[in-house]
């Protein structure tokens, strides 16, 4: 019986070995400055804007207010803070945009959102969610600067 439990544990600390074997092409000075755990990994927040309860009758005051969202966003990608941002078609759920913020807390986030004028103005409603995902796409905004034929 101790044979067969001795044969077990073998195979299985063989098994979880080969299951997590190294990467090869790992390049650690990448990863340390992409913030980027032992699996590529990071913490961000995602935001998702929904339609406000703010309705805004005047055109002139709703176009400063987008001009001013447009400009934050373009704020906060430039100091590394938003790595994703772009809105939604239309849907059923008064979705209408997301951000991939570079933060670690819902704190963090909603301080950021904060400085979006038309959050501050009630035209968005906000949701906060932890979402882990590849620490690589803070590379996106670099590649999107190559790709677009007009600038944003």
């Amino acid at each position: 019986m101790k044979p067969t439990i001795i044969l077990l544990i073998t195979l299985l600390t063989t098994t979880i070995g080969l299951s997590q074997s190294l990467n090869l092409d790992f390049d650690p000075q990448l990863a340390e400055k992409l913030g980027a755990d032992d699996y590529g990994m990071k913490n961000y927040i995602l935001v998702i804007l929904k339609t406000g309860k703010a309705k805004m009758e005047n055109k002139d005051t709703l176009n400063t207010l987008f001009k001013g969202h447009i400009s934050n966003i373009q704020r906060l990608v430039n100091e590394g803070m938003l790595f994703v941002a772009g809105p939604f078609g239309q849907n059923e759920l008064s979705y209408r945009g997301l951000f991939i913020l570079n933060v670690k807390t819902k704190e963090e986030a909603q301080a950021l959102c904060e400085t979006d004028p038309a959050i501050k103005a009630g035209i968005f409603d906000i949701d906060l969610i932890p979402w882990y995902g590849s620490a690589a796409l803070g590379e996106y905004i670099e590649i999107s600067k190559k790709i677009g034929k007009f600038k944003m």
